[in-house]
Formats: structure tokens, sequence, C-alpha cells
């Protein structure tokens, strides 16, 4: 049957920026099959999928897939779902309004804060369903400087080392020593598949930051590959800057407090993107998180399926 959808690029404040989000309306009856086939017929880094809430209370349950796989949580599909069932509701644009609404994900339920403003893109943020973990597992460290075409002593700074974090997804953190190692390191996705380690029964992707950024407003520069999902580079990976709020929390030792901060990705694609971190530290722990960032829609239609 026909069904609704959009597409929002998400993390970005105007169109053809930021990550690209397929946002599918009216989806209850598709099977999980059905949902990986449009997934991949849309070929962007995700796809979310609406259905109704298990709770009354709730706006909407959502599943979310990449090309390849489904996932229990990401953050772009988060804030642009959020966005679009508000925007579903209210006069986008014309009005300012502020709207709170609870995500069913498969991590569990995810409390969004949205705004709306007059001229604007719509901003949301959301809480962290769960609060990043460190995962130790042994690290094959020449094996993941050669997968990115770097010295094994490029990946460190300051006191940040290589870890595994995961807030629903997990992630292999690679810390780099400039802005330049960055963005003229080579992803190769054959030789990563044989050194990056299986976590959670899945082959971990590759998140690779370091300290400040092109954009005088970011505090940390990433980028993000991952052949286990389908996604050759990420304009922006939320999910991963979920992850990163721990290391940030034990390499930078937070003080008590709130940490606002900026992380930009999609540089390199020529799609810049401004993921916005808060970390609420309190006793040398994170005590809360949120994420958010702005969305825009570029397109709209009818699926024919």
């Amino acid at each position: 049957m026909p069904r609704r959808y959009a597409i929002y690029d998400v993390f970005t404040d105007r169109r053809l920026a930021g990550n690209p989000l397929a946002v599918i309306f009216d989806t209850d009856d598709l099977s999980d099959q059905a949902m990986q086939a449009i997934a991949r017929e849309m070929n962007l880094s995700e796809t979310v999928f609406l259905l109704p809430p298990e709770s009354s209370g709730h706006a909407a349950r959502i599943r979310i897939f990449t090309p390849a796989k489904e996932l229990p949580f990401a953050g772009h599909p988060t804030v642009g779902a959020a966005i679009a069932l508000a925007e579903q509701e209210h006069d986008v644009g014309t009005i300012d309004i502020d709207v709170v609404s609870v995500l069913e994900e498969q991590v569990g339920p995810v409390r969004c804060a949205i705004k709306m403003r007059r001229g604007g893109a719509t901003f949301a943020e959301f809480e962290l369903p769960k609060t990043p973990r460190c995962i130790d597992i042994p690290l094959d460290r020449n094996g993941i400087a050669d997968a990115l075409t770097l010295k094994s002593t490029d990946m460190a700074f300051e006191n940040h080392v290589l870890s595994i974090w995961s807030a629903g997804v997990p992630f292999l953190l690679i810390p780099l020593r400039n802005l330049s190692t960055v963005q003229n390191l080579e992803f190769e996705a054959t030789l990563w598949e044989r050194v990056a380690p299986f976590v959670d029964g899945a082959l971990a992707s590759a998140y690779v930051y370091c300290r400040g950024g092109v954009h005088h407003q970011a505090k940390f520069h990433a980028r993000m590959f991952s052949p286990e999902m389908g996604i050759s580079e990420d304009p922006a990976t939320g999910a991963a800057v979920a992850a990163l709020a721990g290391a940030i929390q034990k390499f930078d030792a937070l003080p008590d407090g709130h940490h606002p901060l900026v992380v930009e990705q999609g540089v390199e694609m020529a799609r810049p993107s401004f993921i916005h971190l808060h970390i609420d530290s309190a006793g040398g722990e994170i005590a809360r998180a949120r994420i958010g960032g702005q969305a825009i829609k570029v397109a709209e239609g009818t699926l024919a399926v």
C-alpha cells in the first residue's frame, strides 16, 4: 500500500548538509524483511520507521535500519524522528513551541525535547538511554593503524588512548594526534575487517577523533567508518558521540558540573554536521548526558510499497 515518507538532513540547519535520514510513516504492517529492503533502497546511513507506540503516553515506537542491519539505537534517527513527528503536529517555521515526547526504541524509552522556532530549523535533543560503558578487549594496535594508513604513534593525544565504548551501540574510539591526521587518513575496509574486534556479536565500527575542529565552535572533530553497517563513511553518528561521552569523562577527568560540547563530523564529505553533547558529571562519573541537533526537511513523497 502507498505510505508517506520524508527525507531530513540532521545535525544541520541547512539543506544538503548534515546526515540525511529517511523517515517512513504508517509502517505497522511492514515485515522486518520489508523494512530492511526499504532501507537498502533508500541507501542512506539510516532509515527510521514510525510505528504506533506500545504505551499510550509515548509519541511513537521506532525501528532503525542501516542498509545492512537493524540497530537498537542511533542518534540522528532519534533526532530526526522526534522532529518529524513534532512538525507533523505543528506548523513548522510559523510558531515558537517546545514539545516533550518519548520514543520507544529497542534500547528502551528515549525522552526527547523539541524546540520549534519561527523561521529556523527545528532543534531536538534526547537523554542517553544508557550510560556509556567501557569494554575491555585486546586490540591489535599496529593492525588498526594499518587499516587507517597511519603510524601507530598517531593514535593518541594527551590522555586519550584506543578504547571501546558503548551507549547502546559499540564503537572502537581512535584518538588521533591532530586535525590533519584525521583529515588525511585513508580507511581500508578489508584490513579493518581483519583486525577490528567483535563486540556483542558484531564487528566494531571505527570512530576517529581529535581535539578541536575546522569550525571554531567544535571541541572535537570526528569521522566514522562501518563496513558492518554497510556505511563507507557516515556524515554524523550520534550513537558514537554517546559512546565518546564515556571516553571524554574518563580521559579528560571532567570535574563535577555541566559540560557543553560540540562535535563536528562529515566535513571531509562536504556534509558538515554539528552534534551537541551535554555531559553532567558528578563524583568522577557521568550523571546525565544529552545529545541534540537541528534537522530540516529536504524531500517528501509516497512509497508505492
